[in-house]
Formats: C-alpha cells, sequence, structure tokens
C-alpha cells in the first residue's frame, strides 16, 4: 500500500515539476509587454512619469510599451518633452485611449504606433489654451500647436489635416469638420478616419487586435523617491517652498543671527531645486543666479551702507533664478512656447512674493505670535531682574559722543563713531544718510540715538 502512496506522490512531483518547466518555457517566448498609465495632468510630475518608465522598459529589453491613456491634458512643453519620447522610441508603442485623450492628450496619442480607444473615449480638442484663464491663446501659439501635430500625425501615417483640425476650428476637412469648432472624435469615428487602429474594451481585447496572444504584462511601479520628487514638483507645493525662502531670510534679517527663519530658508531652497534639477527643468546656473543673488542683497545689507544697486541686483538675481527653475530652458534659448511659460512662471513668482510681503505689511511681526510660530519662537522676555545681562556695557561709553549715520534709520540702521560701525535705533523715525547724531542711549547691542543735536 505505502508503495503505490510513494508512486502517486512521485507522479504528482514530476507533473508539478513538468507543469513548472512548461511555464518557464511559455514565458521565456512570451512577449514582453511594458505597462505605463498616464491618467493624470501632464505637469512635471507626468514627464518625469514617461521619462523614466521608457528608460526602464529599454533595461528591461520591452517588446512593446503600452500606454494607457486618460488625461485632459496640461502644459504644451511637458507634452511636447512626452511625445518626442513616444514619437522616437525604438520600442514599438500602443496608445490605449481609456476615456479622453484631449488637448496634450492628443498630442501624446498620436506619437504613438498604433491607438486603440474603449467605447465611449474620445480624443482631439488640443487648442492651446491659457492655463490661468482658459482662453484660447494667440495664433502664434496655436501655429506652433498646428505644425507640431500635423508632423506627428504624419510621421505615423495619419491625417495631418485632421490633426489640424483638433487644433484649429477654422480648418476644413470635408465631411469630418466644418462645423466652425475644433475637432473632437469618439472611438468609432476615429476608426472609420484611421485615426485609430481599433476599439478595445481592456487591455487583453488591445493585445488581441495587436496579434500578440503569448505575452506577459510588466507595470511600471513609481517609487517612493520619484513620489517625493512629484510631490515636490507639485505647483503649490514649490509656491509654498517660494514663501518660506523668502520669508525665512525677512525674519532672519528681522532678528539677526543664525537662527530657526535662516534654516528654514536653506532647506527650502534645497527642497526647491533639488527636485527641479533632478527632473532636468533647472539646470546649476538658475541655482548659481539664484546664489548670487543671495550673496548681493546680505552684502547690501551688512556691508554697503543705503539700498541701492546692488541690492536691486541681488532681488532681480533671486527672483530670476526661481523662475528660471520652474521652466525647461535649453541653455539661454527660448522659443515661442517656453517664452509663454517664462512669463507665467515669473508672474507667479512676483505674485507670491508679493502676496507674502502684503501679509507682512498687515500683520507685521505678530505672524511670529500666531498659533504654531509661538511654539519655534522665544517669545518670553530675558529680564535683569531675574539675572540675565544682554547689554554690551563698552557701549555706554559712547554716550553723548556724535555719530554719522551710515545706511538709513527707519527707524533702524547703522551708524560710525571713530570709524567703527554700530548698530542705532532713532528716536525721530526715518534719518537720512550722512545725518548728524547724538547717541542718547543703549538698548542691549543697540545705540539710541537723536538728530536733535
Amino acid at each position: 500500500m505505502s508503495k503505490i502512496y510513494t508512486n502517486i506522490l512521485f507522479l504528482v512531483v514530476l507533473l508539478y515539476g513538468f507543469q513548472i518547466h512548461a511555464q518557464d518555457s511559455i514565458n521565456k517566448n512570451a512577449i514582453k509587454i511594458f505597462y505605463i498609465k498616464l491618467n493624470e495632468e501632464i505637469q512635471p510630475a507626468a514627464g518625469r512619469l514617461i521619462k523614466n518608465a521608457f528608460n526602464k522598459a529599454v533595461e528591461k529589453n520591452a517588446d512593446f510599451i503600452l500606454l494607457e491613456i486618460n488625461t485632459y491634458g496640461g502644459r504644451l512643453d511637458i507634452a511636447d518633452s512626452i511625445r518626442s519620447k513616444v514619437l522616437y522610441s525604438k520600442i514599438p508603442t500602443i496608445a490605449f485611449i481609456n476615456n479622453n485623450a484631449a488637448s496634450a492628450g492628443a498630442l501624446i496619442s498620436l506619437a504613438c504606433d498604433s491607438i486603440y480607444m474603449a467605447p465611449g473615449a474620445s480624443i482631439g480638442a488640443a487648442t492651446v489654451v491659457s492655463g490661468a484663464t482658459g482662453e484660447q491663446m494667440p495664433d502664434k501659439y496655436q501655429s506652433y500647436m498646428r505644425g507640431m501635430i500635423r508632423s506627428t500625425a504624419e510621421t505615423k501615417g495619419r491625417s495631418p489635416d485632421i490633426a489640424e483640425a483638433m487644433v484649429d476650428e477654422r480648418k476644413v476637412v470635408e465631411g469630418i469638420s466644418d462645423s466652425g469648432k475644433v475637432l473632437t472624435l469618439t472611438s468609432k469615428e476615429a476608426v472609420k478616419y484611421n485615426m485609430a487602429n481599433g476599439i478595445a474594451e481592456n487591455i487583453e481585447e488591445v493585445m488581441k487586435n495587436v496579434g500578440v496572444n503569448n505575452y506577459v504584462i510588466e507595470d511600471y511601479k513609481i517609487t517612493s523617491a520619484d513620489k517625493i520628487i512629484n510631490f515636490l514638483l507639485n505647483p503649490l507645493v514649490n509656491s509654498l517652498l517660494i514663501i518660506l525662502i523668502i520669508g525665512g531670510i525677512y525674519f532672519e534679517l528681522k532678528t539677526p543671527g543664525i537662527g530657526l527663519p535662516i534654516l528654514v530658508s536653506l532647506i527650502a531652497t534645497l527642497l526647491y531645486f533639488a527636485p527641479l534639477i533632478i527632473d532636468g527643468t533647472a539646470g546649476l546656473w538658475e541655482v548659481l543666479i539664484f546664489l548670487v543673488g543671495m550673496g548681493l542683497l546680505l552684502l547690501e545689507i551688512f556691508v554697503i551702507p543705503g539700498f541701492g544697486v546692488t541690492g536691486i541686483a541681488g532681488i532681480i538675481c533671486i527672483i530670476a533664478g526661481l523662475t528660471l527653475g520652474l521652466v525647461h530652458v535649453d541653455g539661454f534659448h527660448f522659443n515661442v512656447v517656453t517664452g509663454d511659460l517664462l512669463a507665467r512662471a515669473f508672474f507667479r513668482v512676483t505674485l507670491i512674493i508679493f502676496a507674502m510681503f502684503g501679509l507682512i505689511f498687515f500683520f507685521g511681526e505678530s505672524l511670529l505670535t500666531l498659533p504654531g510660530f509661538n511654539k519655534l519662537v522665544l517669545t518670553s522676555d530675558q529680564e535683569a531682574e531675574k539675572g540675565y545681562s544682554v547689554k554690551r556695557l563698552d557701549l555706554y561709553n559712547l554716550i553723548g559722543k556724535e555719530a554719522i549715520v551710515l545706511n538709513q534709520l527707519r527707524p533702524t540702521g547703522k551708524v560710525t563713531i571713530d570709524d567703527k560701525i554700530y548698530e542705532a535705533t532713532s528716536d525721530a523715525g526715518l534719518v537720512e544718510i550722512g545725518t548728524r547724531v547724538r547717541v542718547i542711549g543703549v538698548d542691549s547691542y543697540s545705540l539710541r540715538v537723536t538728530n536733535r543735536i
């Protein structure tokens, strides 16, 4: 009896081993499909997703790249970057539009070697509009898009005229587009006019229509590092980082000494530029411009009396560095599209800075007493009666002496006495450079002066 059980067990093991061997043999001969989901707005994170995914597909020796698309569009410069990656891919590309491929999504889809659409899906409406207002951009932008989408469709053997009608409502294609509105095609219409290869309910039907039966699919998985970078590339997040950068500098100048504000500013600067450099949007020269601006501003505040060319140049460099970091610029070359994006990036940076200083103007240093801030900064007084001593006794020897204002007292600034520079506060508000004042008292590390000599 035991011998029978032994034989049965042997047969089971043998069959199992044969099955594993057969499966390995099938998998070894199977077509490798690299699957990428593009179901988000076309922003920097999407551009990074496609770039990394296509590089990974090459690394994995994939036979096909299957790009599932569901997007209403987004930034044209990012879409153009994705289009180029898809258009010139050495691995055959398949687009599966499972809902919408509008605007930038239509351009990316048309760059694929074959297009399959789910029932009820649509492709088109690729007019260039302003991201801020949603209004149609001037004709020079439409012209750029028309040329790009025509070229893309032509390269893949599709009708350039139909593709152009997706951008320009004036384009008439007999029997297809004569309504005076930009063209959007349903899945059936796209197949009918040879803008798509077929209709498919799911990925299995897509591969069946392509003529591939024995295949394995590998999904592209976003790493934790990519998720962090994509989060930092979010326009809302890097806008907040700009506030922290500028706000940290401001509050550090209001409370001199290396402390929390400057630390926050440095960390925010790192978090702002690092993902942009990794993504390829910003280069080291943009960071250099920003750092030069910081250096000039600090030089103006702490070394050069008054506020003039150096300080203004510093502010310009800081704003330029932050702005240029937001747009992809090839060296110093700006084309039509990046010119518009540059203007929008500049507007966003300056708007954020003005909004922040508006808050500071209305609320002043009371911002530091808001819930949360008072846990991060020292708000208690260190009174002499309790044993604290923060005064420089040598300053008392200067009481009664005359000083010359080195930079404007508003009411705080700097004065010189015997070629030495001291912090000073005026008792009469604004005092101009070069005015003679008299020391009338000492407040910790600062002199109290009056221009009523």
